[in-house]
């Protein structure tokens, strides 16, 4: 999950190619990073940022060092590369670096969504209410309701100790989807139904109809963005935003129970400045894929990394008993339904470690910021260079920090005690060119635009392994076929997804 601006953010560059193909060469001035003007400057840099945006950054990075710019469309990208200087541009005023303006503008052109005065502002203050503290508490017990309806609805049918095969990136995004779907937007209300099992079986009817035409839309989404659709694809993309305009309409809504305070709210605060009821309808789409559109290909990784590594398996298998035993739970016949608190899910940090590792390997956001006015980026070297009014500044902390081998050594090799010390307490200590870094891994972002919902995300994640480890038993069909690479697509959106499926099975273990 990412809040809306963050991921929108992320998408930016990725649009601009599509959006922005006329421009003006410009001169480098005294004091600027190194301008990369290449042969064709702003066609020849669109179409490789476009074709592999990580390996064209590293190529500027080794041409040019940790600062550079590059004319990607009609604007100039400053990126920076050394983690030790991102405070410079996290850090660093709205009056001179912001981020909302075009953000909202970017909203307009893909969504059709106009956006409100001071967006952000109540995307985030709604956020934290809702999605972090007590407000937490509650996200988390009905992410665990809805987890359990999906999943573990059949025990007693009789049919659990059969083995079922299916893709595992299907099976996960679909699970995590659904139940954060069904936490945030809602359940069918028992007053319809004829008892609270038909208005379950309903949820489980609908989410599942609705995921079938999520991944149509998320399939569509990067030619999409680069605005690169064929005729026959617009016409899809367009049934498809009606659909769920229409699906997710304040007025179906109001026929739900259970909607999450963070939804309520966002809707009622839309409503209360005079926003039109097909507005609103736009937003809740944009609500449900900025928040269920990263966490269920996470949830893929993490499992496959887990099984992968029996190492890791074992070690989070047995956190999980622990933390289950400590609270008097068990997963039995017959028994109660294990019920995981926030409060449970804080005392994990062999399994946190394991997702922080996973989130470092695969989620690849850009964080990016408008040029207000001219001004200095000062980097750690001591250096400063001037950036322009009207330009952008860019971090991809993926290739910059994540994968760097001076931060974190065997840097594509999954360890799911990366970020654990000895004594088994959260890591914290990394270090490039001899200096502790602030900024070792940035899945959420950072600063104004680091991501409101990443600890209902990260509890997401954790409730479902856990229901994983608990009542079923799993493995892959093949335990020797390679692990899928990137989608190199997809880099920017926020998790990145696998370039094919790998399949696996799974039972009930009772």
């Amino acid at each position: 999950m990412g809040s809306l601006v963050q991921i929108l953010l992320a998408l930016l560059i990725s649009v601009l190619g599509a959006l922005y193909l006329l421009g003006s060469f410009r001169r480098r001035r005294a004091g600027e990073p190194p301008l990369d003007k290449g042969p064709i400057p702003w066609l020849g840099h669109v179409l490789e940022f476009r074709k592999d945006t990580a390996k064209f950054l590293q190529r500027m990075k080794e041409k040019h060092g940790d600062i550079f710019t590059v004319q990607l469309g009609g604007f100039y990208f400053t990126f920076i590369t050394d983690p030790l200087s991102f405070g410079s541009v996290v850090k660093e005023a709205r009056a001179k670096l912001d981020f909302s303006k075009f953000a909202e503008q970017l909203v307009a052109r893909v969504f059709g969504y106009s956006s409100m005065e001071s967006e952000h502002k109540v995307l985030q203050a709604t956020s934290t209410k809702h999605l972090m503290g007590d407000g937490l508490v509650v996200m988390t017990q009905a992410m665990m309701s809805n987890l359990q309806n999906l999943m573990l609805h059949s025990i007693g049918s009789g049919n659990e100790k059969t083995w079922q095969e299916a893709g595992l990136f299907s099976y996960s995004y679909n699970i995590v989807f659904r139940a954060g779907y069904l936490a945030l937007f809602g359940n069918e209300s028992v007053k319809g139904t004829e008892s609270s099992e038909k208005a379950k079986q309903i949820d489980r009817e609908e989410s599942e109809e609705l995921f079938g035409e999520f991944r149509k839309y998320d399939q569509l989404f990067p030619n999409l963005a680069y605005g690169v659709l064929g005729p026959g694809e617009k016409m899809e993309a367009e049934r498809l935003k009606k659909l769920f305009w229409n699906t997710l309409s304040v007025q179906k809504m109001r026929s739900k129970e259970n909607i999450s305070g963070w939804v309520h709210e966002q809707q009622q605060l839309r409503a209360d400045k005079g926003m039109h009821e097909f507005m609103q309808d736009r937003f809740m789409f944009l609500l449900l894929w900025a928040s269920q559109g990263n966490t269920g290909p996470a949830a893929f990784w993490l499992l496959l990394y887990l099984m992968k590594h029996p190492e890791a398996m074992t070690a989070v298998k047995k956190e999980v008993e622990k933390i289950l035993q400590e609270n008097g739970q068990e997963a039995k016949p017959n028994g109660p339904l294990i019920d995981l608190t926030r409060d449970m899910l804080l005392k994990t940090p062999v399994l946190d470690s394991a997702v922080e590792e996973t989130l470092r390997l695969t989620a690849a956001p850009v964080l990016t910021r408008a040029v207000l006015q001219d001004m200095s980026i000062s980097m750690s070297n001591g250096q400063d260079y001037k950036i322009r009014e009207g330009d952008r500044v860019a971090i991809f902390p993926y290739i910059a920090v994540h994968v760097d081998p001076e931060v974190h050594p065997d840097p594509f090799t999954f360890k799911y005690d990366r970020f654990l010390n000895p004594d088994g307490s959260k890591k914290t200590d990394f270090y490039k060119g001899g200096k502790k870094l602030k900024y070792y891994t940035m899945p959420w972002g950072a600063g104004t635009t680091m991501c409101p919902g990443r600890f209902f995300a990260v509890n997401e994640l954790k409730q479902f392994v856990f229901l994983m480890l608990s009542y079923f038993d799993f493995d892959l069909k093949n335990p020797n076929e390679e692990i899928p690479d990137i989608d190199i697509r997809r880099w920017g959106f926020g998790s990145m997804q696998p370039t094919r499926d790998i399949q696996f099975r799974y039972r009930l273990k009772f």
